[in-house]
């Protein structure tokens, strides 16, 4: 069995209109958040095999506190899944070695968000927004699934878990 994570970067600062849409650093509220979504993923216990992240500054930052948090065994930082289509974010999965139980892509909308609709089994007991939705800045979708990463097929993962900052800031008020 294996299982995946699908985060969203936190929320990004566009403070400074003159940075190129790939250097843009988290706000404040996004860094806040990026700290709570690391604590949720440890508190959930055990830490990915492999991370998967867009170059982004929004998504390296990120993935800050989930790094410190977890010590991941690898962690790839790859430029082509900056703003990637969900068809391109699959293609990088199956690329998966099957020693990677659990992996954390970290990544942009609207992809991620459309690679979790496509990999949602229905039957699953959570639910997504659908694509006309929100897939908020620091949302994180769990999946697991029985196939080798190479199959990982469209439909086929059964989505665990779905969870916003919003709702983690709810939980602990």
């Amino acid at each position: 069995m294996h299982a995946l994570h699908l985060l969203r970067h936190a929320k990004s600062s566009w403070d400074d209109d003159e940075l190129d849409d790939h250097d843009r650093p988290l706000s404040k509220r996004g860094r806040r958040d990026a700290e709570s979504i690391a604590r949720h993923l440890a508190e959930r216990g055990g830490s990915p095999d492999l991370v998967l992240s867009s170059t982004a500054m929004r998504a390296r930052a990120t993935l800050t506190p989930v790094l410190d948090r977890l010590k991941p065994r690898r962690v790839l930082l790859d430029r082509d899944l900056y703003l990637a289509p969900a068809a391109k974010l699959l293609e990088h999965l199956r690329e998966t070695g099957e020693d990677v139980g659990t992996a954390l892509l970290v990544g942009h909308s609207p992809g991620l968000h459309e690679l979790a609709l496509l990999l949602a089994d229905p039957d699953s007991p959570v639910e997504l927004p659908p694509l006309s939705g929100k897939f908020p800045t620091g949302a994180l979708a769990s999946f697991r699934f029985g196939s080798e990463w190479r199959r990982l097929k469209p439909r086929a993962a059964t989505l665990i878990a779905y969870v916003t900052p919003r709702e983690l800031e709810d939980d602990r008020a």
